[in-house]
């Protein structure tokens, strides 16, 4: 599978950076010890694997998903063998006191990066999974920067999201807070992020989904009407990587919108795929239509295909990785952008939302509506759209 082909491009987006820079990450990581945190995600093993091949003296992986953790090794040792640092992972959740224990024994990193994240829309349907998301997106992050700080951390990396430039839905407003929390423990601590686009078929991802209609031989079904940016999994991980050995203290990269990262909508790649694979996309009017006539179609190299427009909660209109009160640094890196940040937070109001939370928590109780009206404390322009409609209730 072409993944670049799928998206609409010929090359990689960060090639002319890398070859600039290579020599320079080559020895900082040849000489540096490495966390990652929610190390078996997609972006955390395109970030693992960036960091592994320049042989570091110290990679230790930490993920809650066994069976990730496991593939991760798999793929490590079958696409580039051994090192002679010390590579560990370690099944973890990094909410946890395992996890306390394990950073109390063995602390000693220079750089952490973390990449864990509750990341899907329709994570914030009910309250319930919409606290966890909480809890992942920030306070987790708040804990593991504080660990970082008390153990003499060079450097802290956590992965932020486009979403988080005026979001509309919770998951990247709770970035959004989470980038403030940032800011306050930059004082104390050098930090940088990055904004990305869609990260072409991650786990759990529409694109991911694509390959599991075809292996359960199921109809392929997709907006018609959102087009987003995409880049592939290993450009995720070398954006996180620039960000954490190259950025400055608050910097937040992003790929730079040109005509390399083009807008494509998912109907667009679906049609894409199913042709590679040797398909025609059958267009179905409804999802039962698409579901009754798999079998017959595929016997004729057809596939059904139900493509609708977008009526669910959190949809964005469009994609932006800045807004237009930041300052922006264009010109550092060829396809790099960069947001340059003032330690600028409001204390009373992290303060409030600290409270808030554990108040909700310690109670054991809360509705989702008490959760957007703190969130709108944090972001006064905060343009969250509530439709009644999720993803899980659609094919």
């Amino acid at each position: 599978m072409n993944v670049l082909n799928l998206i609409g491009r010929e090359k990689e987006l960060f090639a002319q950076d890398f070859r600039k820079h290579e020599d320079t990450l080559v020895d900082i990581v040849s000489s540096s010890r490495f966390l990652v945190i929610g190390g078996a995600g997609s972006i955390g093993q395109a970030v693992t694997k960036e960091i592994f091949k320049r042989n570091p003296r110290k990679l230790h992986v930490v993920d809650i998903s066994e069976n990730n953790m496991v593939e991760l090794v798999r793929d490590i040792r079958s696409s580039f063998g051994y090192i002679s640092g010390d590579f560990q992972t370690f099944a973890l959740d990094i909410g946890s006191i395992e996890y306390d224990a394990f950073i109390k024994s063995d602390g000693a990193y220079d750089y952490v990066l973390n990449l864990s994240a509750l990341k899907h829309v329709r994570s914030e349907k009910d309250p319930y999974t919409l606290m966890r998301m909480i809890d992942v997106n920030i306070f987790n992050t708040e804990k593991t920067m504080q660990q970082s700080i008390e153990n003499g951390v060079k450097k802290y990396f956590c992965v932020s999201t486009d979403k988080a430039a005026n979001p509309v839905n919770m998951m990247g407003a709770s970035k959004r807070i989470m980038e403030m929390y940032l800011m306050r423990k930059s004082k104390e601590l050098k930090i940088s992020t990055a904004r990305f686009a869609n990260v072409a078929f991650s786990d759990g991802s529409l694109l991911h989904g694509f390959n599991q209609r075809i292996l359960k031989k199921q109809p392929i079904v997709a907006p018609n009407d959102i087009r987003r940016y995409f880049v592939t999994p290993k450009e995720s991980g070398e954006l996180c990587l620039v960000s954490c050995l190259l950025g400055e203290n608050r910097d937040i990269f992003f790929p730079k919108l040109d005509e390399n990262l083009n807008l494509i909508s998912f109907a667009d790649i679906a049609v894409k795929y199913l042709e590679d694979l040797g398909y025609t996309p059958l267009l179905c009017d409804t999802e039962e239509e698409a579901r009754s006539s798999v079998d017959a179609l595929i016997k004729e190299k057809k596939w059904p295909c139900f493509f609708t427009n977008s009526d669910t909660t959190g949809e964005k209109d469009f994609e932006e990785f800045y807004t237009d009160n930041e300052t922006l640094d264009m010109d550092s890196f060829y396809n790099f952008g960069i947001i340059k940040n003032e330690p600028n937070f409001d204390q009373s109001k992290l303060e409030n939302f600290t409270a808030s939370i554990r108040q909700m928590k310690d109670n054991q109780m809360w509705e989702k509506e008490s959760i957007v009206d703190l969130f709108n404390t944090m972001i006064p322009n905060f343009g969250h759209k509530e439709t009644g409609k999720y993803l899980d209730s659609k094919m």
